[in-house]
């Protein structure tokens, strides 16, 4: 028989971590590495299971802190944590409450420890990140240059467009050079942009975004991203099935993929096409079409092999 071990849960903000040990009751340090550092060792030594939430670069420290002095820990999503504090009944929030309520979470629901960094992944990320962000700025740009009714203004929006296309090409070549430069990165890229309709965007977004790639069933990558239908019945009602959920930005990715491969002359193409003919929406189709695509990607990094186009 085996002893699970004490849950310790953190709230994370920028400027702390407020910490609830149920053995050694609530603390609160600095969100620093040096006080981090101090505190990982501690829990080393006591045996302790961390959980805390995903709160972008503000548990940076404490991820890093406790992967290197090997404290299992679990990062887990907001919404799920939060969902857990509600169906306790539990409405009041604030940092103290919430690291017990992770606490709690993590001994009802145990979840898996989280895997290590992989650093060249969590710096392609971070590359894909700043590109999306000016992506996003030249599309409000180039917008507001098309409703400018002032030419000098008209002027202005031309030139940060063109450092904005400049900005962007730049980071595409930094995205590349950074999967060249790692050996599974390379191949992992080789393999995502043999099937058809992924290309460099769409591969990159895979390899920053979806580490669980190759790890997870078919049915559950498609859920991670949020491409699996989701039943609504109740007693003789059949509602329809829907998707929801998931990663944004990779189903984005997936999507224009889907358009591209609806097109091709390839087993991607006929099953597009077959959908089409059975008087499926184009919608459907290209939903179909990209869950079909994150399923054979999850394939191809699972078997170490390219896809096979006919």
């Amino acid at each position: 028989m085996s002893i699970s071990p004490v849950c310790v849960g953190i709230d994370v903000s920028k400027a702390h971590l407020d910490i609830f040990d149920p053995l050694e009751g609530s603390s609160r340090i600095d969100n620093t590495t040096s006080a981090v550092t101090v505190f990982a060792a501690t829990q080393l030594v006591r045996g302790r299971f961390v959980v805390f939430e995903a709160t972008g670069g503000y548990d940076r420290a404490l991820r890093r802190g406790l992967e290197a002095a090997g404290v299992p820990h679990a990062r887990v999503n907001p919404e799920q944590a939060r969902d857990f504090a509600r169906a306790l009944g539990r409405r009041a929030k604030t940092d103290a409450i919430d690291a017990r309520m992770l606490a709690d979470f993590g001994r009802a629901l145990t979840p898996n420890p989280r895997p290590p960094s992989d650093l060249a992944r969590e710096s392609l990320a971070l590359r894909h990140k700043r590109r999306d962000q000016l992506v996003a700025m030249r599309q409000q740009e180039v917008v507001r240059r098309s409703e400018c009714p002032d030419a000098a203004m008209a002027d202005s929006l031309a030139r940060h467009i063109a450092w904005l296309d400049r900005e962007i090409e730049a980071l595409n070549a930094d995205i590349r050079a950074a999967i060249a430069a790692d050996d599974a990165l390379r191949a992992a890229d080789r393999r995502l942009r043999s099937v058809p309709g992924v290309g460099p965007v769409a591969a990159a977004t895979m390899l920053a975004l979806m580490p669980e790639l190759g790890q997870r069933s078919p049915k559950a990558i498609a859920a991670l991203v949020g491409l699996a239908p989701f039943n609504n019945d109740s007693g003789k009602r059949h509602g329809q099935r829907m998707i929801r959920g998931g990663r944004a930005r990779v189903r984005r990715a997936l999507y224009m993929a889907a358009l591209s491969a609806a097109n091709s002359k390839t087993r991607l193409g006929d099953f597009a096409r077959k959908l089409r003919a059975a008087g499926k929406p184009p919608k459907l189709v290209l939903i179909a079409l990209a869950r079909k695509i994150i399923v054979i990607l999850n394939a191809v990094c699972r078997d170490n092999a390219s896809f096979a186009r006919q």
